[in-house]
């Protein structure tokens, strides 16, 4: 069930409705209402892959009672080991078995062996690498001391399960979410306005820019060897605006689904693009994920209070690890690495040249973002072959490209198909860059409420007459991080 589905405008108003009904009743009616609208939401997309997370919420409340009841180290940390071992084995399992199948037999070949490699039939069970780490927060954070085991399962399996944000995030610490199914909630109706303000943000990147620019740039990456230059320069650009109205479009819609039923998640973007520095970036992109690798991976390795080489080497390690949690492709793993070493470039250069911090912000800015663009081409590119490929052939061609208006048109409509259609998506874009401006501080409903009434419904209506008029209806696609 997508969040720009028909059948989930029908499930959500459906599941707020009773959800509210029941509030003067016990606690316990509430959650066992979202736990059964999450298993349904959930079992929408194949009902087999409900016994999954059943299995691992399961095995994660037990330890977790029995990690607040044993106090012998060595037993704290067996449990925590099956607790690690059921949960990134499922993953392992699942996500990566080709992979490493694959990547083995490539290997055995390269040595004088003769083994054929035969794809398992493994079908990757939607939203595992999110709600994976986010029992894993739960029992890491009880053996750790800084979370009590809860005891009531309803509201555990109900965490676990979530449906705002059980597909794609924001990835919720226990100690963030969990509390929040332990206490009473009232209807709020300020702060389910808000809500719906985020759900129309939400919808608009994701239906009105998202979709659009899908239908453009997919056929490009599809075949990236008949294209240069123009063609693969908007390819690559538009594949950087695309994501970040897909995923932020889908985290913006579940925080404001979360409100709705008066649950307070973790803001997952602060407008990314307008980072001044690799560093920076990863502050504002993929917020609760980062964090979780930081928390988890990062700061135990010993974070930077280590020596240098160690750094380098944790540096490097956390981000080839988000590269690879993203798919099982060599391309994403070296995305992540990529990363990890302008990470390191940037701080190497801040340090020879500290005058470079006195640039003007916006320089610092253009150059982050070329960057981050050129890395997203290893992201969507189908292989390094053809990631490769658009790197040596982004400046080919384009002097004449640009000097020749035949040809520039011609270079323009292979990633444009028609004028009208070209018309569409930049007055989409320009509308969408404008808004962006605005919420430079990357939470919609900051914005929203500095605005008077009078403004604040006149871009309510804007952004709705807008997703009404040139929302990809036709052109309907998931959320690219489902596949994650």
């Amino acid at each position: 069930m997508l969040f720009n589905s028909l059948s989930f405008a029908v499930f959500l108003p459906v599941v707020f409705g009773l959800y509210w009904m029941l509030q003067r009743k016990n606690l316990v009616y509430q959650n066992i209402l979202l736990l059964l609208s999450s298993y349904y939401f959930y079992g929408s997309w194949n009902v087999r892959f409900l016994g999954l997370i059943v299995l691992s919420s399961g095995v994660d409340y037990v330890i977790g009672r029995a990690l607040g009841r044993e106090e012998n180290p060595r037993i704290r940390k067996l449990l925590l080991g099956v607790s690690i071992a059921v949960n990134i084995g499922l993953l392992a399992f699942f996500k990566y078995m080709n992979f490493f199948l694959e990547s083995f037999m490539e290997l055995g070949n390269s040595l004088g062996f003769q083994m054929a490699f035969v794809p398992w039939n493994i079908i990757l069970p939607v939203g595992i690498s999110f709600y994976t780490f986010q029992t894993l927060s739960y029992t890491i954070d009880i053996y750790r001391g800084k979370l009590q085991p809860i005891q009531d399962p309803i509201s555990f399996f109900a965490f676990v399960a979530f449906f705002p944000q059980l597909v794609a995030g924001p990835i919720e610490r226990a100690r963030d979410l969990l509390p929040q199914f332990l206490k009473k909630r009232e209807f709020d109706s300020d702060f389910a306005t808000e809500g719906l303000q985020l759900i129309l943000w939400g919808l608009f990147k994701k239906i009105v820019i998202a979709d659009q620019i899908a239908t453009y740039i997919n056929p490009v990456f599809a075949d990236v060897e008949a294209y240069s230059g123009i063609p693969l320069i908007l390819a690559s650009l538009g594949f950087s605006i695309l994501i970040y109205c897909d995923f932020s479009g889908y985290s913006d819609i579940a925080i404001g689904t979360a409100r709705l039923f008066g649950f307070r998640l973790t803001i997952n973007f602060r407008a990314p693009y307008f980072a001044s520095s690799i560093r920076e970036f990863w502050n504002r992109w993929h917020i609760s994920l980062f964090s979780w690798f930081r928390d988890y991976i990062y700061f135990p390795l010993g974070g930077s209070r280590v020596r240098r080489g160690k750094w380098v080497f944790n540096i490097l390690l956390v981000f080839g690890v988000s590269g690879l949690w993203h798919g099982a492709a060599f391309t994403f793993i070296a995305f992540g690495l990529v990363h990890g070493l302008l990470y390191l470039g940037e701080w190497k250069i801040n340090q020879l040249f500290p005058q470079k911090r006195r640039l003007t912000p916006w320089i610092n800015g253009l150059v982050t973002f070329v960057l981050v663009v050129l890395s997203w081409v290893l992201f969507r590119s189908e292989s390094m072959a053809d990631a490769l490929y658009i790197y040596r052939h982004l400046p080919q061609g384009l002097w004449e490209q640009l000097t020749q208006p035949d040809v520039f048109l011609d270079a323009i409509s292979a990633g444009f198909f028609t004028i009208r259609e070209g018309i569409y998506i930049w007055a989409s874009l320009a509308v969408f860059v404008l808004f962006e401006v605005k919420m430079k501080s990357g939470d919609p409903t900051e914005y929203f409420r500095s605005l008077s009434r009078s403004r604040r419904w006149s871009v309510v209506y804007v952004l709705t007459g807008w997703i009404l008029m040139f929302g990809a209806y036709e052109k309907v696609q998931e959320f690219i991080y489902f596949q994650f």
